[in-house]
């Protein structure tokens, strides 16, 4: 009888664990939780990726108007590549979405989001001896190069610029000039909104805070940046040096810029839907003659002439006006497509090749025509838009600024974007009071990272 038990607790015992190995392969695939109504198509899938060897490459982006374009570059390397699979993610509010992933597991191989603080904390391998850098104009590599280490650890495969596309056609009936001053640039919006009623002076796309968060950069960080220089006001921007910066001060870059948007929005020189318009309704809007300026990027062109090829003749572009008497107009002149690989990367090597088969120049080629931008690498000759004189103007007759990528990482463009929209919604009774709120959440942000 006892020989009877002993053996039923042998054969329970058994069966327990083998229940619960079983419950727990159901639940996980290579530690990594996934839906239990899929498991057995996961299950199958990880043995035909072992059997095969597939190795996966996470790209991550927030490059809304490159996710289309990298799909076909993707699909063709996975196609010559059986042994590499690249699975691209696109989130719109990125700059934020990846804080969460570099907090848990999901840390991508590949992503075009790039912090200062994530580099001092090694989020990204370094790639300063890549044989790509022999390809690339050297101020771009000036511009892809951490201020503090001397280091590389991202690459820019195009340069971009922005600043305010104009209506020409508009611009040439009324008589309007190329603004200097933000005074006399609301004096032009004003024109416009009392010859044009059907015309918005200056359409803004609020609901995608990004938008209004490179306002900032561009507007007021440009009064820091083309006061002290690109390389002190990196400086100053990473040591958070108040006397420079001067975020939260009467008169200072913040002010100076709160008040030029509190002034539009009361003269009404903005969109009505300020608050809930989107990039697209913006690109739309400027594309069908409907919005005489907008604040965008090389980045909107290939969508505004996508919506409307005829537009290409009448497309103006112009830096942003000075925001302060002290100062001169600005346009953005930067590195653009970015790519930094993860130092968390299980497969770096996986990760080059796909970067190298990126910037085979025949992909470069194609890439830089589609998105409008021109390329980074010399050895690529792309015709990349109809506006190249329009753009060498602007570049000649603004301050050329980058952007502002020593930005506390705690304090995205898209959080400073969200500042804007309540400016905008009338929750700062005085300019002042918006440029004393960034400095707190800006000093908040900075020194929690240092």
């Amino acid at each position: 009888m006892k020989k009877f038990i002993s053996l039923l607790l042998v054969i329970t015992t058994i069966s327990l664990f083998t229940g619960c190995a079983t419950k727990e392969k159901d639940k996980t695939v290579d530690n990594t939780p996934v839906q239990e109504d899929n498991v057995d198509q996961d299950n199958k899938e990880q043995e035909t990726d072992a059997d095969n060897e597939v190795v996966h490459i996470k790209f991550f982006t927030g490059k809304v108007e490159t996710v289309d374009l990298m799909n076909e570059i993707i699909d063709d390397f996975n196609k010559e590549h059986p042994g590499i699979v690249v699975e691209q993610e696109f989130q719109k509010d990125a700059s934020n979405v990846i804080k969460v992933k570099f907090a848990s597991s999901d840390i991508p191989d590949i992503t075009t989001v790039v912090a200062q603080e994530y580099i001092d904390q090694g989020k990204y391998m370094d790639v300063s001896n890549e044989a790509w850098w022999d390809r690339i104009q050297p101020a771009i590599k000036d511009m892809c190069t951490d201020v503090k280490s001397g280091k590389q650890y991202r690459v820019a495969s195009n340069m971009t610029m922005a600043g305010l596309f104009y209506n020409k056609a508009i611009f040439d009936e009324l008589g309007i000039d190329e603004a200097k001053t933000w005074k006399e640039f609301e004096e032009d919006l004003a024109k416009i909104k009392e010859s044009k009623p059907d015309v918005v002076p200056l359409f803004m796309a609020g609901k995608d805070s990004w938008t209004l968060g490179h306002l900032i950069e561009f507007m007021a960080h440009g009064v820091i940046k083309q006061t002290y220089g690109v390389t002190d006001s990196k400086k100053a921007f990473l040591a958070n040096d108040d006397a420079k910066l001067q975020l939260g001060a009467e008169g200072g870059p913040m002010d100076s810029f709160a008040s030029v948007i509190i002034s539009g929005r009361d003269k009404k020189l903005f969109n009505d839907d300020f608050l809930t318009a989107t990039y697209d309704n913006q690109v739309e809007m400027f594309a069908n003659g409907e919005a005489a300026v907008i604040s965008q990027g090389m980045w909107a062109l290939s969508g505004i002439l996508d919506k409307n090829p005829d537009m290409a003749e009448n497309i103006g572009f112009m830096p942003y006006p000075a925001i302060t008497d002290s100062t001169e107009p600005v346009i953005l002149s930067a590195e653009d497509s970015a790519y930094a690989i993860t130092s968390a990367s299980k497969h770096p090597e996986e990760a080059k090749e796909f970067l190298n088969y990126l910037f085979k120049a025949e992909n470069l080629k194609k890439y830089s025509e589609s998105i409008k931008s021109p390329c980074a690498f010399k050895d690529v000759d792309a015709d990349w838009g109809p506006i190249k004189e329009q753009v060498n103007n602007a570049l000649s007759n603004g301050v050329n600024i980058g952007f502002t990528n020593e930005s506390p990482s705690g304090f995205s463009g898209d959080d400073a974007g969200r500042m804007v929209q309540e400016l905008y919604a009338g929750q700062y009774s005085a300019s002042i009071d918006f440029a004393k709120a960034y400095k707190e959440v800006w000093d908040k942000a900075w020194n929690a990272s240092n």
